[in-house]
């Protein structure tokens, strides 16, 4: 699932630029991120890495708490949020916020969209679709693949609007809040943000 992050060619096109985000969104949210990772973090520019001034202030937090902290404070603040044995502290998953429990209608709903893209879950990933990480990993190849069925505008809106909209702004606000959170609170920010210009996009497409 880790990819490289490329942050520094001018040349990039947005589309590029949106899927590198999604990218490490999934990245980050799957797992605590890698020694390799995370120093692209520590050195990445503070401009941020999709267009749009409104993303400046949050992914400059990013990096400046991928500078302040040490790669195993991040792995225990991950661990501390997300994983537990019994009931995490922050659930990562689209059924529980919008359905209130794991494994119910949201979830049987995106296996359908999933099956209708002809996407599926990949063994080695233990986590079930609705997982945010699995659908930032979904919008990524919605934007950076080579199908022009599926790679268009018209299809990632679809998908967003069904299996994202709906409940990310609450998961981030959450992270964001959480007394435990300081990298993941930067991260989460920037997240809500970069959602939040996704949608703002999506919704623009309406009125034309």
């Amino acid at each position: 699932m880790e990819q490289p992050i490329h942050f520094d060619s001018p040349d990039d096109r947005e589309e590029l630029a949106r899927a590198e985000v999604y990218g490490l969104l999934s990245q980050l949210f799957y797992q605590a991120p890698s020694d390799a990772l995370y120093e692209q973090l520590r050195v990445a520019p503070t401009v941020a890495p999709a267009p749009g001034a409104f993303l400046e202030a949050s992914w400059s937090e990013v990096v400046a708490a991928s500078r302040r902290l040490a790669p195993e404070q991040v792995r225990d603040e991950y661990d501390a949020l997300f994983v537990a044995i019994g009931k995490p502290e922050i659930f990562l998953y689209g059924s529980h916020h919008i359905a209130g429990a794991l494994n119910e209608k949201p979830l049987v709903a995106l296996r359908d969209s999933l099956r209708r893209l002809g996407l599926e879950r990949a063994e080695a990933m233990a986590e079930t679709e609705d997982h945010i990480a699995y659908l930032c990993e979904v919008m990524r190849f919605l934007i950076a693949g080579d199908d022009a069925g599926l790679s268009n505008l018209a299809v990632q809106q679809s998908f967003f609007d069904a299996h994202l909209r709906p409940w990310t702004e609450r998961l981030f606000e959450q992270i964001a809040a959480h007394p435990r959170a300081d990298f993941y609170r930067s991260l989460s920010v920037f997240a809500r943000d970069f959602m939040a210009v996704e949608s703002q996009g999506f919704d623009l497409l309406e009125t034309r």
